[in-house]
């Protein structure tokens, strides 16, 4: 099975939401969905960037690396521009 750590953007305004999954299309339709907790308030998301690992915990180790740099969204930027 494959995991992928996922990148989502709001339409509306300026927010991002970082993630890991193993089924992404579930995931990004679950976040554009009534029952998202805290992506339901900046629907619609789309997806801008997405990696594959082959394990759960690389998944996992990826995507707090990359919410540690949330806060810098320039770095941030340069990851997705760099993995396109």
């Amino acid at each position: 099975m494959e995991f992928k750590v996922y990148i989502l953007k709001s339409v509306k305004v300026e927010k991002y939401y970082i993630g890991s999954t193993s089924n992404i299309e579930k995931r990004i339709e679950f976040h554009n969905s009534k029952r998202a907790r805290w992506t339901k308030r900046y629907q619609p998301w789309i997806l801008i960037h997405f990696e594959e690992y082959s394990t759960r915990a690389e998944a996992i180790m990826r995507e707090k690396y990359l919410k540690s740099l949330k806060g810098i969204s320039s770095k941030l930027e340069k990851i997705i521009k760099d993995k396109t």
